[in-house]
């Protein structure tokens, strides 16, 4: 590893949630405290760190968990150093969602646990944090606060018995204005409070009752309304780069990778397809 560096990046669409991506070498963490969580993601190396009186090691793609006040430190277990992401959500946050998944409001988790490993739980975070790392201009609103509630939600059914039973789901949840909605608006920025509110519901709820009723999440569901508008527009000749902007995503290769993983050729490939005259878009 190079230089030493970190980035802080601060998300007010998610209550004011902080997180971090950073690359060290030579840091040495004195022993401290937030007032939030620390989930964080190895990327590369490994990280020491002491925790609930001992020493823990947290290698390449495992998870470390601090809980909120809780004193710890860090440092490089290797020559090499280490980089990770890592987000640091509230107590709130979390017992806001227990109210969710049970019923009532009954505290944030504790975890027993340093150091974690689960595949599933270290994808999505790879995802939320990559999300959570980037220009804002990359991201998709939708679903980054759609992997935040997933990842959050995991947290808390692993680590405290009381969640492991979810609260039942309304039958026949209306879903309708809000499919309207994600129809109408799907090549801007939505906000999954907004759509879930049209609905009578917390995000957490929307998320797996839209899912249950329609196969898809609302970010999929979204992703599709997309494409099939950018097939309207390069069908009328409009170019790939013209087309991307118009339809949502963030650039011309945001949209190739999408269309090509539903469709299965590219955005130029089905342009050219109407229009023997038509200049070819790069493939």
């Amino acid at each position: 590893m190079k230089d030493e560096q970190s980035t802080f990046y601060h998300h007010e669409k998610l209550g004011g949630l902080e997180a971090l991506q950073a690359r060290f070498t030579h840091q040495n963490f004195s022993r401290h405290s937030h007032e939030g969580y620390t989930i964080g993601l190895i990327d590369c190396g490994a990280q020491k760190f002491y925790r609930s009186g001992s020493d823990h090691i947290a290698p390449k793609n495992s998870i470390i968990l601090v809980n909120a006040d809780q004193i710890h430190n860090g440092q490089t277990a290797t020559e090499a150093g280490w980089s990770y992401r890592a987000m640091y959500p509230h107590p709130e946050q979390f017992d806001a969602l227990s109210q969710e998944l049970i019923g009532i409001r009954c505290g944030a988790p504790y975890f027993d646990f340093a150091v974690y490993n689960n595949r599933s739980l270290t994808h999505e975070l790879n995802q939320l944090l990559n999300c959570l790392t980037t220009t804002v201009k990359n991201n998709n609103q939708l679903h980054t606060e759609s992997l935040f509630y997933s990842v959050m939600t995991q947290l808390m059914l692993s680590f405290k018995q009381d969640y492991r039973q979810l609260k039942q789901l309304k039958p026949k949840a209306n879903l309708t204005h809000a499919q309207q909605y994600l129809d109408e608006y799907c090549c801007e920025e939505i906000s999954l409070e907004r759509i879930a509110a049209l609905s009578h519901m917390s995000p957490f709820h929307f998320i797996r009752q839209y899912k249950k009723q329609y196969g898809l999440t609302p970010h999929a569901y979204q992703i599709q309304r997309r494409i099939r508008h950018a097939k309207t527009l390069l069908k009328h000749g409009l170019n790939v780069s013209q087309t991307a902007n118009e339809c949502g995503f963030h650039d011309q290769s945001h949209l190739h990778h999408h269309f090509k993983s539903r469709i299965g050729i590219t955005p130029g490939q089905y342009r050219n397809l109407f229009s023997s005259s038509l200049t070819k878009d790069t493939q």
